[in-house]
Parts: structure tokens; C-alpha cells; sequence
């Protein structure tokens, strides 16, 4: 089996959204298999299942720096109020998952 890392990326919600009634920040975590860098999986915090599900179907398979082609994705199908967030959290996990790879796998 390939090797994976776990990353997670976390940004803030409107004040009247849901996620940030329950759980005060936007969080989505990828694994990534660190030689392709493809999203293997992905999680999300979210109140209704569609929501990560729907997630899913955006990032799964995809390579995770593909940040251009993946943030217009996301504004194109994603309508829901936690948009913003999910592309800045996103992007927070890219950040680290190029610090984690440049650290342990180069």
C-alpha cells in the first residue's frame, strides 16, 4: 500500500451558519497519497451529510495542488453559505501539506 498523510486545513464560517454555531470553525481534512499527491479521502465538519458527501465528489482523486482548476470548481457547484470557507481551509491545507512534504518525503 501507499503511503498517506492526514492533513487538515481550518478557516471561519458566517456568524449565522450553522457549522459555526456548532463548531466554531470550518475544518477539512485530506489523505493524501504523497506519491501522486491524489486526495485519497476527504472529511469535513458539516450538520448535513450531503455536505461532505458532495465535498467528496470535488476533491476525491484529484491532486491536491491543483488549487486553481479546484477553487473554480468549488465556486461553480458548491452553493452553500460555508463556500469562502472551504476554499480558504483548502488552501490552509495545501500550505501544510507542502510543509509536511517538504520536511519528511523530498
Amino acid at each position: 500500500m501507499k503511503e498517506t498523510v492526514y492533513i487538515i486545513g481550518e478557516s471561519r464560517t458566517n456568524m449565522d451558519n450553522a457549522i459555526t454555531t456548532i463548531y466554531n470553525s470550518f475544518y477539512i481534512a485530506f489523505e493524501v497519497d504523497v506519491d501522486t499527491d491524489k486526495i485519497v479521502d476527504v472529511g469535513c465538519t458539516h450538520t448535513i451529510n450531503i455536505t461532505e458527501d458532495f465535498i467528496k465528489k470535488i476533491f476525491i482523486g484529484r491532486n491536491i495542488g491543483d488549487y486553481c482548476h479546484l477553487e473554480q470548481e468549488i465556486r461553480r457547484r458548491y452553493h452553500g453559505t460555508s463556500q469562502k470557507a472551504v476554499i480558504v481551509s483548502y488552501k490552509d491545507a495545501i500550505k501544510k501539506y507542502q510543509g509536511v512534504k517538504s520536511k519528511f518525503y523530498m
